[in-house]
């Protein structure tokens, strides 16, 4: 089987979303990429206050980096965060092309590299957040095999996003944001 690899794209509410969902994460989990909507100069000290809350390690994502269990990559906020190929399993891309959907990083990016090469491997969660970056990739994530999640209204600080990858087909299931975690769990599970 390939490597498992989890893709998260957030915006406004992001931050305490992530906070919750990686709470939840065990420690050996496959690696995580998140593409939170987030200026510059705050991606690096978010990473690090999400790498106290979470048994994984959280740090903000370097160019070319192996996808490794356990780690947590966020998107800096001046680049693109992709996955590519590496001569064993994936490792990260950092792009500066410019914004996609008004966003750098955007989630359409991320989750459109995951679509590209991790197919059926590949698990996507949408959280909260403002528009519909997004939502066309991961429509491309599920065609290519993935199996993604959504955060429920209820829980969504702005519904724009999850709403918008609902509305195009892209999710399968559509989860509140305490029991994200679990259901990811769940499905990594069956995944083998």
């Amino acid at each position: 089987m390939g490597q498992k690899v989890i893709v998260i794209g957030s915006s406004t509410g992001g931050t305490e979303a992530l906070k919750v969902l990686l709470a939840g994460m065990p420690e050996r989990s496959p690696a995580i990429l998140i593409a939170q909507h987030m200026p510059e100069l705050f991606t690096k000290s978010f990473a690090e206050r999400l790498d106290h809350l979470t048994a994984m390690q959280v740090r903000e994502a370097a160019h070319h980096e192996k996808l490794e269990p356990g780690r947590v990559y966020l998107a800096p906020g001046h680049s693109h965060l992709l996955i590519e190929p590496a001569a064993t399993g994936y490792r990260t891309v950092l792009s500066r092309e410019p914004p996609v959907n008004r966003h750098r990083p955007s989630v359409e990016v991320l989750f459109r590299s995951a679509a590209s090469y991790l197919g059926k491997d590949a698990i996507g969660v949408m959280l909260t957040g403002m528009g519909k970056d997004g939502a066309v990739a991961m429509l491309e994530m599920k065609k290519a095999g993935a199996y993604n999640f959504a955060q429920d209204e209820a829980t969504c600080v702005v519904f724009g996003m999850p709403r918008e990858a609902i509305a195009v087909g892209a999710v399968d299931e559509v989860v509140p944001l305490a029991s994200m975690a679990e259901r990811v769990q769940a499905r990594l599970a069956r995944m083998g």
